[in-house]
């Protein structure tokens, strides 16, 4: 019988947003306006190239990229979406047994990548809905090589301010790897939460990762980057399945970030209708944490199955953490107004 490594054997998989036809999907956190105009258009006339393999080194993307947020084409590395990029940094720093330290709960793909990768997941319990930095620049120990800091937090919606993440930074060691996560950079507000780039971007052990998949509507054709270090760029490369940025992918990713005016009206949508829906919930008795996010956390405990299953009743899905809590995607408002309804006639 083969043997597969058994660090594995217990690993659960990552579960994403169900999709179930006539719903409304409020599972995935993904954009609800699909994909910006001038994608569409491009893509189809591209279409008839996908025989060919794409360029490996994504050179165009990563010189757009380069050019967007003001620094050296070195600095950009690139994946099938952030969550590939996470793995990829995850290999280019960690050894076997190596410690790799985030909040938890947070992205569920974070212990998964970690132990894929060889490495041991410290999981800090989080504070009132939100990273605990102190906590977790605390449990930061000679065998750590990572820090995950997804910010804003996926799933609780919550984000850390400048001057805690800031000194978070001051308090961990050069040697270890600080990832700041934005897949939700968007939707987060500028006075509120800063811009890791712009804030920590000079510093030897910081690194920014940043998607295509939530604002720019691109969930579908994976793609994500991160800002890093020269050296560590050049070293995640290496880490990237050859080839897993499909030239489809890199060429509407190109045309995204061109449009850049539709992606902060759209966003400023879904900031607007995530203000209706939370004053809603909590109208309804219901604790919301402020989100800074494309979504909402419901902390429900263990009515969180109860209250999935009544969504799903009434055609919403949503998705459930079970015994902690519900995170429900802000969609169109027709799509939050069925939930709200659904919400309403819930009795936990």
């Amino acid at each position: 019988m083969v043997r597969v490594r058994s660090s594995l054997a217990q690993l659960p998989a990552y579960v994403p947003g169900r999709k179930l036809p006539g719903t409304a999907a409020l599972a995935g956190n993904e954009s609800p306006y699909g994909m910006l105009p001038g994608v569409v258009a491009r893509l189809a006339e591209l279409a008839g190239g996908v025989s060919r393999y794409p360029d490996m080194s994504a050179a165009c993307l990563v010189d757009a990229l380069a050019r967007h947020h003001g620094v050296e084409p070195e600095r950009i590395a690139v994946g099938a979406g952030s969550s590939e990029v996470c793995g990829q940094l995850l290999h280019a720093v960690v050894h076997p047994g190596d410690e790799v330290v985030f909040g938890w709960r947070s992205f569920e793909a974070y212990p998964i990548l970690t132990a894929v990768a060889g490495g041991t997941a410290v999981r800090v319990p989080l504070r009132e809905h939100g990273l605990d930095l102190d906590a977790m620049a605390a449990a930061v120990t000679a065998r750590t090589r990572l820090v995950f800091v997804c910010n804003p937090n996926n799933p609780t919606s919550t984000a850390v301010g400048e001057r805690a993440l800031r000194d978070f930074a001051d308090r961990v060691p050069d040697d270890v790897l600080i990832v700041v996560d934005e897949a939700y950079r968007e939707y987060a507000d500028p006075a509120r939460v800063p811009d890791a780039l712009g804030l920590l971007g000079d510093r030897p052990n910081v690194v920014v990762l940043r998607t295509f998949s939530k604002a720019y509507g691109l969930a579908g054709l994976r793609v994500g980057y991160c800002v890093a270090p020269a050296e560590i760029a050049a070293t995640v490369r290496k880490t990237q399945v050859p080839f897993s940025v499909s030239a489809l992918a890199q060429e509407a990713a190109v045309l995204a970030l061109g449009e850049g005016a539709e992606v902060a009206r759209r966003a400023a949508l879904t900031v607007a209708e995530r203000g209706r829906v939370t004053e809603r919930l909590r109208a309804l008795g219901l604790e919301v944490p402020a989100s800074q996010a494309n979504f909402v956390w419901l902390p429900l405990a263990g009515d969180s199955a109860e209250f999935t299953r009544h969504c799903l009743d009434g055609n919403v899905v949503v998705r459930p953490f079970a015994g902690e809590g519900v995170r429900v995607t802000i969609g169109l408002p027709e799509e939050n107004d069925t939930f709200l309804a659904l919400a309403a006639s819930w009795r936990g």
